[in-house]
């Protein structure tokens, strides 16, 4: 499996993990511990702490970017592009991801910590913009 795969599996598995340890917890404590009724959570307003709220917007940007980056990863792969920049590039993906959501999880979005997630997206954004070029010179 090449490096764009395992990065994408990584994304996925990020995206999965940062479910569980945010929303997933914030939900079964409430429902085994607190009689919460499992059907009292909505999904059409925001509700909960704001730890809980911060983990239900950072896991919808993880499911909102992840396509993005397997689509990419689908047309690299496709195509056989391959090398230590379109490694780099995969391999940054996921760190600046990853590195995202936990600013986004762990602190209160003060200005300077949303500068900081704006950043990491930034980073995302930019590789991605950098993968789709490399794919199309490559296809052309």
């Amino acid at each position: 499996m090449t490096i764009p795969l395992w990065m994408l599996l990584g994304f996925a598995t990020w995206t999965l993990l940062l479910l569980m340890a945010t929303v997933g917890v914030y939900r079964w404590v409430g429902i085994l511990f607190s009689n919460v009724p499992i059907g009292s959570f909505r999904s059409d307003r925001l509700e909960g702490e704001d730890w809980y709220r911060r983990g239900t917007r950072a896991h919808a940007n993880c499911v909102e970017n992840l396509p993005v980056f397997g689509a990419i990863v689908f047309v690299i792969s496709t195509l056989g592009v391959d090398g230590p920049v379109v490694n780099a590039l995969s391999i940054l993906v996921l760190i600046a991801r990853v590195c995202q959501s936990l600013v986004h999880v762990s602190h209160v979005q003060t200005d300077g910590f949303v500068a900081v997630r704006f950043a990491f997206f930034s980073v995302q954004l930019l590789c991605f913009l950098a993968l789709i070029v490399i794919a199309a010179l490559y296809g052309a």
